[in-house]
């Protein structure tokens, strides 16, 4: 007799689509527009500052929630950008990256049976991340072309149950960036209803065509009730070192860093000083990020459109969700599936990134943050569609 061992809450979500067409990717020796890491070196900066932490001896632990040097970076750039005044000492923990910052937050904050409201498309952690917490997620939809809320259903989503609200900004899949007009909506709801914002904000400095990112931690009222999180992975092109943040206030900090101490202790020592050097570059590092994203950005949307997807331009991060719905018939998984094994790129099915149950999207997700080499392969290989 088999003995099923698996958890009540394991069964109620699968593993990662992203990492699983990775996995098929390779299988199919594939050209990878599936999950999102650079396939070119990070800085030389944060590889040099690496080396030097690794021997001058940094390999034990730093202190739990970060060291003073990573924070107060993390201080400096915050107010250089933002103009955000952020105590190192009771406002930041560092974390595993930015997905362990996610958890941390949610843990700290939510108890079960909250409500955590979620746009869809979503970062497909975020439903499981709930369902660990024993919370229950409430969608709101973003709306194509211009992945835009309906304030009345926002609104509705809004209970006396809503404990927390997840906004995403610069936004996964999608690429969109959350006006200052939304975000003001968001918070004058946190505000009313007394609920907290974890706003992920992993891509703040790629941007396109002018648009702004705006913290929602800036808005008024929303300093005290907002969790922050970010990270390094891809500002600095280092998805794997696995540093990330969060920053929130003093009695909200005091809870993640908690939860942090108990789920990872710390965040790898070494990298954490590189991270520390690599935040005081000047503002010219992150204006030709952008610019460096623009260009394979607008490279990969005309293959794509060439091709017959109808693409949605994304105005930020590094995706672009396509609709295939004029090339085929298929369901999103299964010309995800086709895509990769017989003409060898690997996408992600839009579906993933919706609530269960929800009906097929006739949209894959294509990342371009890769080498104009691969991109260029890729194009190759989308053209004999």
């Amino acid at each position: 007799m088999t003995i099923n061992r698996e958890s009540i809450k394991a069964k109620l979500f699968g593993e990662s689509v992203i990492r699983g067409m990775t996995r098929l990717c390779r299988e199919y020796d594939g050209v990878n527009l599936s999950q999102g890491f650079p396939d070119f070196p990070a800085p030389g900066l944060i590889k040099e500052s690496a080396c030097k932490a690794v021997m001058a001896d940094v390999n034990q632990y730093a202190i739990t929630w970060g060291s003073a040097s990573l924070r107060t970076a993390i201080v400096a750039k915050m107010r250089s950008f933002y103009d955000m005044e952020i105590d190192s000492e009771t406002e930041i923990t560092v974390t595993c990256g930015a997905t362990e910052a996610m958890i941390s937050a949610l843990l700290a904050v939510v108890n079960p049976g909250d409500e955590v409201i979620i746009f869809a498309p979503f970062y497909e952690n975020y439903g499981p991340d709930a369902i660990i917490c024993d919370a229950v997620p409430r969608y709101v939809q973003l709306r194509a072309p211009d992945w835009n809320f309906d304030r009345a259903e926002l609104e509705a989503a809004f209970t006396e149950k809503t404990r927390a609200i997840i906004v995403n900004t610069p936004h996964n899949p999608t690429g969109k960036v959350f006006s200052q007009a939304e975000l003001e909506i968001i918070s004058e709801l946190c505000c009313r209803h007394d609920v907290l914002a974890i706003t992920d904000e992993i891509y703040e400095h790629i941007l396109y065509d002018e648009v702004r990112h705006l913290p929602l931690a800036t808005l008024p009222g929303m300093a005290e009730r907002t969790i922050t999180i970010n990270g390094i992975s891809k500002t600095y092109s280092v998805t794997g070192w696995r540093i990330g943040y969060c920053l929130a206030a003093p009695e909200i900090t005091s809870g993640i860093r908690k939860i942090h101490d108990f789920l990872t202790v710390g965040a790898p020592a070494p990298l954490q000083e590189a991270a520390a050097q690599m935040m005081a570059c000047g503002n010219d590092y992150y204006l030709d990020l952008a610019k460096f994203y623009r260009v394979k950005r607008d490279f990969l949307l005309k293959i794509l459109t060439d091709v017959g997807f109808r693409c949605h331009v994304p105005q930020g991060a590094y995706y672009i969700m396509a609709d295939f719905q004029a090339l085929s018939d298929l369901g999103d998984l299964e010309f995800a599936h086709y895509l990769v094994k017989e003409k060898g790129v690997a996408s992600v099915p839009g579906s993933s990134f919706l609530p269960p149950g929800e009906p097929e999207s006739g949209q894959v997700r294509f990342c371009f943050c890769k080498t104009d080499e691969t991109l260029q392969a890729a194009a190759q290989r989308l053209q004999a569609l």
